[in-house]
């Protein structure tokens, strides 16, 4: 690695500070552009000619398969901290998958070969097309290939997205995979057309992405638990097919999305046993993790009762921390990220503060550092978690930013740390889009007074926005202030030296 050099011109007289402002971007800006509609005079100040340029943050740019993939958290802080383009998750399993290079590796014969001796092949994993987490279409490829290398029992456990696809689409989903189901139970093993033969492939258990298996970062194992009790012990509300587990989740819950959908198991239930095999088809690792930890830590895991922990042989679709190992076994190799940001800054001994909630820490640290754990240099860097609120973001969309603002302003002032990274301000309603709670009663406020920006659309365009611009909400927590709920104990912010920091709700993308 090349030292680094001084700047011919550019010196700095203080901190050097990055603000990621995740969920802030270019779009359309018609009503549906939270960022257009909201007031933000600093952003309109900086935004002038000389001052700024413009990244792209979706498809190749980042490392995706296509233009038509939208961006995500992962390989957004992945591209922005190592300053390179690497392929990414998505595209390296396609590869794999259309080369058949995933089916000949040894971690997939030793998936079809406790189902070819009899075990069941289970598949965890989110059941949509949005290709930020997993896609659908890799599931079916797998599904296809189990089938034709003689396994009979094939069991999907589907968590519900309704985050990088639209709230109310998990039945398209399920649809979609109960035909592919469909057709390998009538085809039979060999494919041929030979249903006496049988195979058992079908949904047995599911569930909302923000209420079980998918934590991060340590925020709440109780959702992991949730998972692992539905998946693994097959103890979870019963309910005859994943459409009616949906429905009646939708009956009980008016408006909830189908990332909250409580966890069900389809009868005949399908735990897990000893001699069966679980892939988690999630190539990106962040929400996959900690169910990971579950099925390979040994009896040293204390997260949560596991009641029983089988003898189930668990892949994942990718290693999901290069450092940690996790897990032990996975079907695709992952991007190798050579020299990040943070590690070239560190080998020059420039002191670094990374800081942000919960719901991003790892994504400043582990994400930004190349997918890599912990810091390059303990002496140089210092990591900062504020603990996230246990709330949706509809009620809280300004999450942390003043308390991430305040530790920041006061280590810029003790001129400790010359960089920082992560604001994660202004998420507008959080990642489900919706435009609420930003102006008393919960209308959204526009100011008029607000000047058209290039390409922007004039603030005065809806009449019903012309009033005053807004001023502090009553309930948005004063700058020195770190109230959550009535009742509800924050604790004091700490300092973390590994990502996976254990508090808070988990997030987005």
């Amino acid at each position: 690695m090349a030292p680094l050099r001084p700047h011919a011109s550019f010196r700095p007289r203080g901190p050097v500070v990055l603000v990621v402002m995740d969920g802030v971007g270019r779009g359309a800006g018609d009503e549906a552009d939270a960022v257009t509609i909201a007031a933000t005079p600093t952003l309109d100040r900086l935004w002038v000619p000389g001052a700024r340029a413009e990244l792209r943050a979706h498809g190749k740019a980042v490392g995706l398969p296509s233009d038509d993939d939208m961006g995500n958290s992962e390989v957004g802080h992945n591209a922005l901290g190592a300053g390179k383009i690497y392929d990414q998750g998505a595209l390296l399993v396609g590869r794999a998958i259309e080369s058949r290079a995933i089916f000949e590796g040894d971690t997939w014969q030793q998936v079809i070969g406790r189902g070819a001796r009899g075990g069941a092949v289970h598949f965890l994993g989110l059941l949509s097309d949005g290709n930020v987490h997993a896609h659908i279409s890799h599931l079916e490829a797998m599904l296809a290939a189990a089938a034709r290398a003689g396994c009979k029992k094939l069991y999907v456990h589907a968590l519900l997205d309704g985050r990088d696809v639209a709230p109310y689409s998990a039945l398209e989903y399920v649809e979609r995979i109960e035909a592919v189901l469909a057709q390998l139970r009538d085809a039979g093993p060999s494919g041929g057309g030979s249903p006496a033969r049988g195979i058992d492939a079908r949904i047995v258990s599911g569930g909302g992405r923000q209420n079980i298996t998918l934590d991060r970062y340590e925020a709440d194992w109780d959702m992991v638990a949730r998972g692992w009790h539905a998946h693994v012990l097959g103890a979870a509300p019963a309910h005859p097919s994943a459409r009616a587990a949906i429905e009646a989740g939708r009956a009980a819950h008016p408006g909830v999305i189908d990332q909250d959908l409580p966890a069900f198991v389809v009868t005949p239930a399908a735990p897990m046993h000893d001699g069966d095999a679980c892939v988690m088809f999630h190539f990106r690792g962040d929400r996959a993790i900690e169910i990971s930890r579950a099925f390979d830590d040994g009896d040293d895991f204390t997260k949560f009762d596991r009641v029983r922990r089988p003898d189930v042989f668990y892949a994942g679709m990718m290693e999901y921390d290069g450092d940690l190992h996790i897990p032990k076994h996975y079907l695709v190799q992952p991007p190798n990220i050579e020299h990040p940001m943070g590690e070239i800054l560190a080998a020059a001994h420039i002191t670094q503060l990374a800081i942000s909630e919960t719901q991003k820490y790892g994504h400043v640290t582990y994400f930004w550092n190349g997918n890599k754990s912990g810091m390059f240099d303990d002496g140089t860097e210092t990591y900062v978690e504020i603990p996230s609120d246990r709330v949706s973001f509809d009620e809280r969309p300004w999450m942390k930013a003043a308390e991430i603002t305040d530790r920041l302003i006061g280590a810029a002032q003790r001129q400790a740390p010359v960089r920082a990274r992560e604001l994660r301000e202004r998420r507008h309603g959080g990642p489900h889009g919706l435009l609420r709670r930003h102006g008393r009663g919960g209308r959204v406020r526009r100011p008029p007074d607000r000047a058209p920006q290039e390409g922007r659309r004039r603030a005065g365009r809806h009449p019903r926005h012309h009033r005053r611009p807004r001023e502090r909400r009553r309930d948005v927590p004063a700058r020195q202030g770190r109230q959550g709920r009535p009742g509800q104990e924050i604790g004091p912010t700490h300092r973390k030296d590994e990502p996976h920091a254990q508090s808070g709700p988990a997030d987005h993308p």
